[in-house]
């Protein structure tokens, strides 16, 4: 609900990607030596590029990653907001790898965790609709999509 604190788990998901970023970078720099290929250069070998690759596409989706997670888990829930997060951050993770050997092996992480990035993005612009609605219309979706599917008793 708004205006309690965003739960310890969503804080520790947001830590799990900052180790993870942080991971990625020092497998760049890494590579960099192992092909020396010194800054600010980011062309070389294949194996740099497809390290240097994997890292820049993850970087550049984590701003969506973090914005998403914090949505879903304010908006909506903070138990599917981390397990959507951390399931994203897995995706990556394997995504990483699998490029890391070939750019083929990049293909199947990168459709999960994409997947699990737009679980994220619904989750979080259900829960911006059904709190708008509430706030300003006085419908409570969550309540009766949740009486609707049997989850809840009406009152």
């Amino acid at each position: 609900a708004l205006g309690e604190p965003l739960c310890v788990f969503v804080q520790h998901t947001a830590v799990v990607f900052t180790v993870l970023s942080a991971y990625f970078s020092l497998k760049v720099i890494s590579a960099r030596r192992k092909h020396s290929v010194s800054p600010p250069a980011t062309t070389g070998p294949p194996e740099f590029e497809r390290v240097f690759r994997a890292q820049a596409n993850c970087s550049e989706y984590f701003p969506l990653f973090v914005f998403s997670l914090w949505l879903a888990g304010v908006f909506f829930s903070q138990a599917l907001a981390v397990m959507f997060g951390l399931l994203y951050l897995y995706g990556r993770y394997l995504y990483f790898h699998g490029y890391v050997e070939s750019a083929q092996g990049r293909l199947e992480p990168l459709y999960f965790s994409a997947k699990m990035q737009w679980m994220l993005i619904a989750l979080a612009g259900l829960g911006v609709v059904c709190t708008m609605t509430q706030a300003y219309l006085g419908l409570d979706l969550l309540h009766s999509f949740s009486h609707v599917l049997g989850l809840t008793e009406h009152t």
